[in-house]
């Protein structure tokens, strides 16, 4: 087990929200040149390619070995991760880059929504009138994005869901193994996976969009290769932080992907959140900020009566 150091917890999750909407803005560039399923078995291939060497030369291979609830907590979190890409990586073919990361952002909502159902946790009449707040706040988002873009508008919303169960499990696993070994495994197991899919496809020419083969130039390839790069290292960042801080202490922090987000999308798409949408993506990180720093409020005061 790894003791908690929150400013190094901190400070990796800053990085993975500096990478993280880079690599989104990557994937939003190829979306109309590489199908859906092939960016997403670049990003898993790209992974594996890099991270199981490292593995295989510092530990022998021995941290590829998973056994027991170790190995079945990384199967989920692999499967949602696919997931959780695919996702986004549609909703950002339809979407401004910093709209589908705000709409994403009622992930706090849903954990909270989720404590509630699933592990009978008490919610109080501040959580409830925050909760309604920030859903205001991403209908807000929502609303003109899903004039323009129809459906596709409420993708980021699933995403939101899967990668709150991702983080879920990720926390659960992180401290019984190592990062870059617990990145290597899901990328091993993401292959497994994917690539059987696309085979499959390809042998029965069963081809959907989704799936089909493109031409790829080298400046193509080029960005691919960022893809895969950038997606490893953010996720690194992310389990990493996880592995040494709270989730809930992390949390406040993943609110700076936003601006982040937004200028991505200006400098390479010359998109800005509108009226409406700007003023949704406030009130949705005001909410969720309050949220979030009353929690840390009520954990503090309980430590200090126990």
């Amino acid at each position: 087990m790894v003791e908690d150091k929150p400013l190094l917890g901190i400070a990796l999750m800053l990085g993975f929200c500096l990478l993280a909407p880079l690599g989104d803005s990557v994937a939003k560039l190829l979306g109309g040149v590489v199908s859906i399923g092939h960016l997403v078995a670049v990003r898993f291939v790209a992974q594996t390619v890099v991270l199981v060497p490292l593995v295989l030369y510092f530990s022998g291979g021995k941290g590829l070995i998973l056994r027991g609830r170790v190995l079945w907590l990384a199967v989920l979190r692999t499967v949602l991760h696919i997931s959780g890409i695919s996702v986004m990586f549609v909703a950002l073919q339809h979407l401004p880059v910093a709209d589908a990361i705000a709409i994403a952002f009622v992930l706090p909502f849903m954990m909270l929504f989720l404590g509630w159902l699933v592990l009978g946790e008490t919610i109080g009449p501040h959580r409830i009138i925050a909760c309604l707040v920030g859903f205001i706040g991403t209908l807000l988002v929502i609303q003109p994005n899903l004039v323009e873009a129809g459906y596709y508008a409420l993708l980021p919303l699933l995403g939101a869901l899967i990668f709150a169960v991702f983080i879920l499990a990720t926390r659960s696993v992180a401290k019984e193994i190592g990062a870059v070994e617990l990145q290597a495994v899901s990328g091993l197991l993401a292959c497994l996976i994917i690539l059987p899919v696309l085979l499959a496809a390809y042998t029965f020419g069963f081809l959907p969009q989704a799936l089909e083969v493109r031409s790829v130039d080298l400046t193509t390839g080029g960005l691919l290769l960022a893809l895969g790069l950038i997606g490893t290292c953010a996720h690194l960042l992310m389990t990493w932080s996880l592995r040494f801080a709270p989730s809930a202490t992390l949390a406040p922090m993943q609110y700076i992907e936003i601006p982040i987000a937004t200028f991505f999308g200006w400098l390479i798409f010359s998109d800005l959140p509108d009226g409406l949408a700007a003023v949704g993506i406030m009130v949705t990180v005001c909410a969720g900020l309050y949220i979030i720093m009353r929690e840390h409020r009520l954990a503090k005061a309980a430590a200090k009566l126990a």
